[in-house]
């Protein structure tokens, strides 16, 4: 096998060495409980508290907007059930789209055994959602739209601003599941309307188990975990200090010199992209061809099984996925890939790349060969292949 090439950055990143050295005194030197009040004690919370700060900042939101939770989908739970308690003598009604995470997807049918009613969008061809459909979903008695800021599976941005902007007008809470977004591109949660916003740090070389929920101040959202005055009184629990440190030296990190981090992962994605779709025949590119994330590829190629295809590039030891990380163990196809109009025959052969800063031009080289292999290999092994060649060339006679 030759050296790891890790692509799978969507599912989670690794840590950094200097995330683990932030983290490291918080085990054993500055051990203190956060709600302690003796010195010990004192030293965890100032740490907690510098997080916080640089959190709030990197949103332009207020520190005390930052909530600490264990992840993204504590995050999304959390959003959505809290916003519903908390709104529902008010209206009943919830907006998402169809191809949102499964914390979000969930949740909202979690929801819906309990009364509430959920619209859930449809999306385009390219996976962004229509404002038109948007705007006739909204009624009098909607509480609460909730549209993911980036896609996890085929990268789509969706346009976060003109969401914001109508649910202000309207009225409405807007949350959006920004755990593949934030510390990625650049996100202000002022000029955007956002009101709630989730993120999880193991996304950007933070530690898993760790993550944060922006509640805009003056938002009424319920607790979600009782039993302490932790978070100020809103999500009881002690509070993990080493992660919540270990993700502040995450988010430094990722900020600084973000524009030009990402702009180096574009050059890399639209290398990538270019090359594949030159070289395998057969090929689609799902998601927004620009409007992306700037580290995504997506791509189904027919006549293949996309778990076969994972198989055959570890063996090369290249680590992809097909999509979601949270949904590996389903034989079923993406049900974001269906929401964009792909027949189960295409879906099924879908391949998932995500990049980071640290991927170079030699071994994107080395994927694309592999891919190439593996496909050819795969599809000389398909019936359906087999019959579809001979009706092209059959075709080609007649003409």
């Amino acid at each position: 096998m030759s050296q790891t090439i890790y692509l799978d950055n969507a599912a989670t990143t690794q840590t950094a060495p200097q995330v683990v050295e932030a983290m490291l005194p918080y085990f054993s030197e500055h051990y203190g409980n956060a709600s302690s009040i003796y010195h010990l004690g004192a030293e965890s919370k100032e740490a907690v508290t510098r997080v916080r700060d640089c959190i709030g900042a990197s949103l332009n939101a207020q520190p005390e907007e930052i909530y600490f939770t264990s992840g993204g989908t504590e995050a999304d739970n959390w959003a959505l059930i809290g916003a519903a308690e908390a709104y529902g003598a008010k209206g009943k009604h919830m907006i998402t789209s169809g191809i949102e995470h499964h914390g979000v997807l969930h949740t909202c049918r979690y929801l819906e055994q309990r009364g509430y009613e959920v619209t859930c969008l449809p999306v385009k061809e390219d996976g962004r959602i229509d404002l038109e459909a948007l705007k006739q979903a909204i009624r009098p008695d909607t509480i609460l739209i909730s549209v993911m800021f980036a896609n996890n599976e085929i990268g789509t941005l969706q346009p976060i601003e003109e969401i914001g902007r109508l649910a202000k007008e309207r009225g409405i809470l807007f949350h959006t599941d920004a755990v593949q977004a934030y510390g990625h591109i650049p996100i202000d949660v002022q000029a955007l309307s956002i009101d709630m916003l989730s993120a999880s740090g193991h996304k950007f070389h933070g530690p898993k188990g760790i993550g944060f929920l922006y509640i805009r101040k003056g938002i009424k959202v319920r607790s979600f975990l009782h039993g302490g005055a932790q978070e100020r009184g809103r999500r009881a629990g002690t509070e993990n200090v080493p992660a919540i440190v270990g993700m502040g030296a995450a988010v430094q990190m990722a900020f600084n010199g973000l524009l030009e981090r990402a702009e180096k992962e574009r050059h890399l994605r639209d290398y990538l992209i270019q090359r594949i779709e030159k070289e395998i025949p057969y090929c689609r590119l799902n998601g927004h061809r620009t409007r992306r994330l700037p580290g995504n590829i997506h791509f189904c190629f027919r006549f293949i099984e996309g778990e076969s295809l994972l198989m055959l590039l570890d063996r090369k030891g290249i680590c992809a996925s097909s999509g979601s990380a949270c949904t590996s163990g389903s034989l079923d196809p993406s049900h974001v890939l269906l929401a964009i109009g792909l027949p189960h025959e295409i879906a099924h052969g879908s391949l998932r790349l995500t990049l980071s800063e640290e991927n170079t031009i030699e071994e994107l080289d080395e994927t694309v060969e592999a891919i190439k292999e593996a496909v050819e290999k795969l599809r000389q092994m398909s019936p359906l292949y087999e019959d579809f060649i001979k009706q092209e060339k059959n075709g080609q006679k007649e003409e």
